[in-house]
């Protein structure tokens, strides 16, 4: 299905009313779908404040709210465009100047200023890998970036850090061969979990069994080829595509998820780390930076085990997930109690999401 300019979340369930049958079930198979209104009455003090705020008040008193749930994961979210109008507190921020403002760069000399690993360093055109002093797991080391600005990456650069990780991976994984389960994190930014500001990723190698989110998507992905006998990465892909919120460039899967973790989330799916799926995380990246005006990201890469293992890995393939963690002026934190313990609740729609990554990526 084409996107088309006047979709929005809000009409998904007519959407996927409008499905042919066997979309239709595929659709039904993956997600459940309701929607509910949120209605109040305020009083007449709170008008001029809610006009300003939120632009009318009449889009206040009835609040259509989206809950979608992928039944296969049990990731849900609730979807309501309002919140994105929600009072917050700001601060003004110059990245430039917090980088140039002598503040204690940790990574600024990273040959002397952070150890390595047993088997040395990873040397790429734009990078280079350290140990982390404070580590995740056995394996945990950085790939901390040449370019200390954070959002000053070209394709290149994305090219080299993902292809630098890699080799660090290869060494971790020679060094112990029952460390076999690889993730290569980017923490954009303080909001995003960053500690510090200097360009850089993390990545890690475990063993015994992948860490634990991947687990859990392993087996239930498992289950679901069990009970439905279709791959489930497939599926989730085609259902994403039949409502024109996902769509194929030179053989990497772009996907707008229709139950992100919080604001703005893209997955991509490819068979094996590819050009191709380096060139879609960057171009993911720069739609983020220079068309979403998104600063603070967090960003992920994981793939099945780097040699054999007794559990199965079939069908599974290399996975990114990018997804946007709001403002860094912003003081109000993007995770709470729902996001924690419940599900997410979100204002971005998949659909602007996804017609914006087309505009990006086919451009």
């Amino acid at each position: 299905m084409a996107i088309q300019q006047d979709y929005s979340i809000a009409q998904i369930e007519d959407l996927v009313d409008a499905l042919g049958h066997d979309e239709h079930a595929r659709f039904e198979r993956l997600f459940d779908i309701s929607s509910t209104i949120g209605s109040l009455v305020p009083p007449d003090a709170m008008v001029p404040w809610i006009e300003k705020q939120f632009g009318s008040v009449d889009a206040t008193r009835e609040q259509k709210i989206i809950k979608i749930t992928n039944k296969v994961t049990l990731e849900g979210v609730l979807f309501n465009w309002l919140r994105s109008s929600r009072p917050m507190w700001h601060h003004e921020i110059d990245l430039d100047k917090e980088l140039d403002g002598g503040m204690h760069d940790a990574l600024a000399d990273p040959y002397n200023g952070t150890p390595e690993d047993l088997f040395g360093r990873v040397r790429g055109k734009y990078c280079v890998t350290a140990s982390n002093i404070a580590k995740f797991d056995g394996f945990h080391g950085l790939v901390v970036f040449n370019e200390k600005h954070p959002l000053k990456f070209t394709r290149e650069m994305v090219h080299d850090y993902i292809d630098t990780g890699g080799r660090w991976g290869d060494l971790a994984h020679a060094s112990d061969p029952e460390a076999k389960y690889y993730m290569l994190l980017w923490n954009c930014l303080w909001r995003a979990g960053a500690s510090l500001v200097h360009g850089h990723a993390q990545v890690i190698m475990g063993r015994e069994m992948h860490y634990a989110a991947v687990e859990h998507l392993r087996r239930s992905a498992a289950v679901y080829q069990a009970h439905e006998r279709h791959n489930y990465f497939t599926d989730f892909y085609l259902a994403h595509q039949s409502v024109g919120c996902a769509f194929e460039k030179e053989g990497t899967k772009v996907i707008a998820n229709l139950t992100p973790k919080k604001e703005n989330e893209v997955i991509l799916l490819a068979p094996y780390v590819t050009s191709s799926l380096k060139d879609r995380i960057y171009e993911v990246l720069a739609c983020y930076r220079d068309r979403m005006g998104i600063s603070s990201f967090n960003l992920v890469i994981y793939a099945p085990p780097w040699s054999e293992t007794s559990e199965s890995w079939e069908g599974f393939p290399v996975v990114v997930r990018i997804v946007d963690r709001g403002d860094p002026s912003s003081r109000t934190a993007d995770f709470g109690a729902m996001e924690l313990y419940a599900a997410s609740v979100v204002s971005s729609d998949p659909f602007a999401v996804a017609r914006t990554l087309r505009e990006a990526l086919e451009a």
